[in-house]
């Protein structure tokens, strides 16, 4: 079963939350994960300043290595909180350009 580490959509509109997640690629966007590994917030709330996100870098760390592979916006959100390198394997301009069958 071919693991992807995505985001999960969640909330009320213009007030969303994502989730990072491991699920089977072919399941739908929001369906049951196999394990929540982080949570994103993105909105500002009065007072704050950054950006809300929680996640188990353990837990991540250990999906990639057994060979989940990260979507395009969990390699930006992973890059961005120091999980991964800038110059990851997963980076979108390492995977080079896509093929269309």
């Amino acid at each position: 079963m071919p693991v992807r580490l995505r985001m999960a959509m969640h909330g009320q509109r213009h007030n969303r939350i994502f989730h990072l997640v491991a699920i089977n690629q072919r399941a739908r966007r929001d369906a049951k994960p196999m394990e929540l590994l982080g949570i994103y917030d993105p909105a500002l709330r009065l007072g704050e300043t950054h950006k809300t996100v929680k996640w188990s870098v353990d837990r991540i760390k250990y999906w990639l290595g057994v060979g989940a592979l990260p979507s395009k916006s969990a390699v930006k959100l992973l890059e961005w909180g120091g999980v991964l390198p800038p110059d990851s394997k997963y980076h979108p301009k390492a995977l080079g350009p896509r093929t269309v069958a």
